[in-house]
């Protein structure tokens, strides 16, 4: 405050000095100092009423526009970080399902497998039977066949041997089939030719 005073006191020595009536530069005129008081007043007010709200606002706007975008950033993130634990989950669920359906594939393959070997074994089992049944019935056959013929031969042989014609066919049969059904009972036993008396 002294420095304040001092100051105060060589202006008003310098204007008691000047003798000329010329006014120092720097001591304004009463007029263009209340003048310039009531202009900073009103630029106060204007600044005070019109410019720093709007400079408030502008801040508060940006303030809230980088909280928001700070809020939406971490919302974003929070939001990625479900999805991310939702993608996982239904990996995993795929995965599982995969594993499952894998294994289905491999028991229904293994009973394929066995389903058609058993039906390969049934069809070999039929083709064996069908097979054993047409031997059997060429078998029959051949023992028909062959009992035809020994009977031919053997009634043509005796009757050579007896000098008599054995033609008749029903004898004929009749021998043959006697003969025949001995041999098969075991009733009659071969003889060796040569032996006897």
């Amino acid at each position: 405050m002294q420095h304040f005073t001092g100051i105060t006191q060589v202006v008003v020595a310098a204007a008691a000095e000047d003798k000329t009536g010329e006014r120092l530069p720097i001591l304004p005129l009463w007029g263009e100092l209340i003048f310039g008081i009531i202009a900073f007043a009103i630029l106060y007010w204007v600044v005070a009423k019109k410019v720093v709200p709007n400079l408030e606002k502008a801040y508060a706007d940006r303030t809230a526009a980088i909280e928001g975008g700070m809020q939406q950033a971490e919302e974003a993130q929070q939001q990625a970080q479900a999805a991310l634990e939702q993608y996982q989950e239904q990996l995993a669920e795929a995965r599982a399902e995969a594993a499952r359906i894998r294994e289905e594939a491999r028991e229904q393959g293994a009973a394929i497998v066995v389903e058609m070997r058993s039906h390969a074994q049934t069809e070999a089992t039929r083709i064996t039977e069908a097979a054993h049944k047409q031997i059997e019935a060429e078998r029959q056959q051949a023992v028909v066949s062959l009992r035809s013929e020994v009977g031919r031969l053997s009634t043509d042989l005796a009757s050579r041997i007896v000098g008599e014609s054995l033609e008749d066919e029903v004898r004929q049969r009749g021998i043959v089939d006697r003969f025949l059904a001995e041999l098969e009972s075991g009733q009659v036993q071969p003889e060796k030719v040569g032996e006897g008396s």
